[in-house]
């Protein structure tokens, strides 16, 4: 990566952008996939959805570290 790139707000901001739109539609295939496991075998979907949510706090925890 050029130096101009690297000082480029432009730059960055376009792959911001793109990681943005990403994530937009994968949050879309995670609820989708939610909706399906909880019509299907909501048990089950609710201890995997438990595990998911403990370990996000986990990783909120460590980023809070990282933030002091």
């Amino acid at each position: 990566m050029t130096k101009k790139k690297k000082n480029n707000f432009k730059y960055y901001n376009n792959l911001i952008n793109q990681i943005q739109n990403t994530r937009k539609k994968n949050n879309k295939n995670w609820m989708d996939l939610l909706r399906i496991t909880f019509k299907h075998n909501p048990a089950a979907a609710k201890r995997v959805l438990r595990k998911i949510f403990n370990e996000d706090k986990r990783i909120n925890k460590l980023v809070k570290k990282l933030t002091k």
